[in-house]
């Protein structure tokens, strides 16, 4: 029997068969047949090859990123844990040397943290340490060249003496009042830096919901976090909260640290967490309180209303993210969003590759609503 033809190869790998026609596939055909039937298999057989034990999924986990393209190993990846319930067998060293670091890897282990083996650790600990200097690399340069050129505008002075006159910035900022008769420039408006301050200049300060459905969202908050404690003149504080509130803004030099610190799942008491938030919080006028949740409350709605609102009264630049990731459309609470847009808080959803410039807006006192509008990003309105 010949070879499938191309489109018939592809149908046949897609939809998958009965073993009968496996004379006319080749022999690595054969094994993508294989590999995928264990994951996609129909119901009577999804799962058989890869429900007895961690070594055989391990060897699977092997195939797939042998066979297959990064993207395509993470959406497996993650089929697999849903599909087949694999999360026990992440608590075996074999498997998690296994796989493919990725964000929803990383959130599925900090989910199993408190379960994770004394065996198991430092493997986990290895795997979450990959994916978290993955994403610092990617995230770390745009967010402190952001931040930094923001702040460096925010002590930018109008009346600079002459020892602290820019004058690469003011002859820019005057090159419309070029004299050509006399061949200079007439600098009207003189741009300047004033003094290092020896405190910090701005303080930011990031509340996460840790509840199960924000965990892609936790994972890039810490991260970000993690980074602007590294800049001298910001100071970050992180807390985490369900039912229970956690302050992480000592562990934020090391943000594995961070991650194995929280604990998804539970309830969620967004009132309890910013009263502890408002309670920390001693400038006002320069924090910027990021407030990252999906406003889904098990606690006292009217009190938490009633405290945002305080906190905008107090001079305090409060934002609401209902999610900080790539994973879509987010779920949220419509009313309680609405509540919020009413008290002029921005709230919406951000991706981790605009949140960076979402806070040199912020730090730098610019207009987050325009921001968003330059964005093409739904702001929630009052309702």
């Amino acid at each position: 029997m010949t070879l499938l033809s191309e489109r018939e190869r592809r149908w046949r790998l897609l939809l998958g068969g009965d073993g009968q026609d496996n004379a006319s596939m080749s022999a690595e055909d054969m094994q993508l047949d294989q590999i995928l039937n264990a994951l996609y298999g129909s119901d009577g057989e999804r799962g058989a090859d890869l429900s007895s034990s961690a070594p055989k999924v391990a060897r699977w986990l092997g195939d797939i990123r042998e066979r297959f393209p990064s993207s395509v190993v993470r959406v497996m990846q993650k089929d697999a844990f849903e599909r087949l319930n694999l999360e026990r067998m992440l608590l075996e060293p074999e498997m998690l040397e296994a796989v493919q670091p990725d964000i929803h890897l990383v959130a599925n282990l900090m989910s199993l943290g408190h379960l994770i083996p004394e065996r198991s650790k430092e493997t986990a600990r290895q795997v979450v340490r990959k994916i978290v200097e993955e994403l610092m690399r990617k995230l770390q340069s745009s967010t402190e060249q952001a931040i930094r050129g923001s702040l460096n505008r925010a002590m930018r002075k109008q009346r600079p003496r002459h020892a602290d006159i820019d004058w690469a910035r003011t002859i820019r900022a005057n090159l419309k009042h070029y004299q050509p008769e006399y061949r200079t420039i007439v600098p009207e408006r003189l741009i300047g830096y004033g003094r290092k301050q020896p405190s910090a200049l701005k303080e930011v300060m990031l509340c996460v919901d840790q509840s199960g459905s924000m965990a892609s969202s936790v994972i890039y908050a810490s991260i970000f976090a993690a980074v602007m404690a590294s800049i001298p003149a910001l100071k970050t504080q992180l807390v985490v909260f369900d039912t229970a509130v956690v302050d992480l803004t000592e562990k934020l030099q090391d943000p594995v640290d961070v991650l194995f610190g929280v604990q998804l799942g539970g309830g969620t008491d967004i009132n309890k967490a910013v009263t502890y938030c408002q309670q920390q919080i001693t400038k006002p006028q320069d924090t910027s309180f990021i407030l990252i949740t999906d406003l889904y409350e098990g606690g006292d709605q009217k009190q938490l209303v009633q405290r945002v609102a305080e906190l905008k009264n107090a001079g305090v630049n409060v934002i609401t993210l209902l999610a900080l990731n790539d994973d879509g459309a987010p779920y949220f609470d419509k009313r309680l969003a609405q509540q919020f847009a009413s008290l002029d808080v921005p709230t919406f959803a951000c991706t981790p590759d605009q949140f960076p410039d979402l806070m040199a807006v912020a730090l730098g006192g610019g207009s987050v609503a325009d921001w968003t509008a330059s964005q093409d990003i739904v702001m929630e309105r009052q309702g």
